[in-house]
């Protein structure tokens, strides 16, 4: 019997804590994809997660991280794959059938691509997710046959050029969780690679109802902050910060978070590093597209 070519993509789940949400995430993904290499990556869980998917998913590939790294923990999976593309999910996120084939060919027809961020349907009623509705309406130039270029991505539903990935360096572990991708969007721009949005890839997300979302939104608070301060070019730094600080509820809040930038960025050594101008300029056009009001739709004349 003739071996079987080694996959050119792998898929890897993070996970922490959420026990019952992975092992549904993973049933479905084995019906989904069930011909794509799978790495579990566990964030040091004190649940039963480990044994559970051990257990009941033996074939997957687990990584225990010594502690829970956050976002961070997905360079794990990525150091233990040897594919060309790795696509990520969260442990409430599943891929549609068909999808990592469609992202492959994708990424093979365009060699300067570095990620594709997927169409996210929410819940059982499959409404897009709003994050992907302001991706499809990017004002910057993509490729017809898969869509618009983007500056971010969505980290818990996106496929990467295992390359890039890594030459970027994957995520900043001192980031935590929150703004994450932002700061390696900008790292894979910044090196010339692209990021577009393909909405003929799809998942669909289940969330959580295990999230600390007061902690959550301080994190990513400070970590907005952080991310611009380390790279928009001067001319936006205070702008992106006030935007930051405008969403938080008082100024209290607003106090806080700069604290905590100030403080999590001395501690774990944030080095300044703004982009080009070329990438600023994308930053810039994506952050006016998505101030203007939405055209008002008008009756047709008679």
């Amino acid at each position: 019997m003739a071996e079987r070519a080694p996959s050119r993509l792998s898929l890897v789940v993070l996970t922490h804590n959420r026990r019952d949400e992975v092992l549904r995430t993973l049933g479905r993904l084995g019906a989904a994809a069930p011909e794509v290499p799978l790495v579990v990556v566990d964030n040091a869980s004190t649940d039963d997660t480990v044994r559970e998917i051990r257990r009941r998913f033996p074939r997957a590939h687990l990584v225990c991280a010594p502690a829970n790294l956050g976002a961070a923990g997905r360079n794990l999976g990525v150091r233990a794959v040897s594919s060309e593309y790795v696509a990520f999910c969260d442990d409430d996120v599943c891929w549609l059938p068909g999808a990592l084939a469609r992202a492959q060919d994708l990424l093979d027809r365009h060699p300067d691509v570095a990620v594709l961020s997927a169409r996210v349907l929410v819940g059982a009623s499959g409404a897009v997710d709003p994050a992907c509705t302001l991706m499809a309406a990017s004002p910057l130039d993509g490729e017809p046959d898969v869509g618009p270029a983007l500056v971010g991505f969505l980290a818990g539903a996106c496929v990467f050029r295992t390359s890039a990935f890594r030459q970027a360096g994957g995520y900043w572990p001192a980031l935590f969780i929150g703004c994450e991708e932002s700061l390696l969007a900008l790292d894979l721009l910044e090196r010339g690679w692209r990021i577009l949005y393909a909405p003929q890839i799809e998942a669909r997300h289940w969330p959580s109802a295990r999230r600390d979302a007061p902690g959550r939104r301080r994190l990513l608070a400070r970590n907005a902050l952080l991310v611009a301060w380390m790279r928009l070019p001067w001319s936006a730094v205070l702008s992106g910060a006030w935007n930051v600080l405008a969403g938080l509820p008082d100024w209290r809040a607003r106090w806080l978070a700069l604290r905590d930038a100030v403080r999590h960025g001395r501690a774990t050594g944030a080095c300044r590093r703004p982009v080009g101008p070329g990438v600023a300029r994308r930053l810039a056009r994506v952050r006016l597209a998505q101030r203007r009001p939405a055209p008002v739709s008008r009756p047709p004349s008679r």
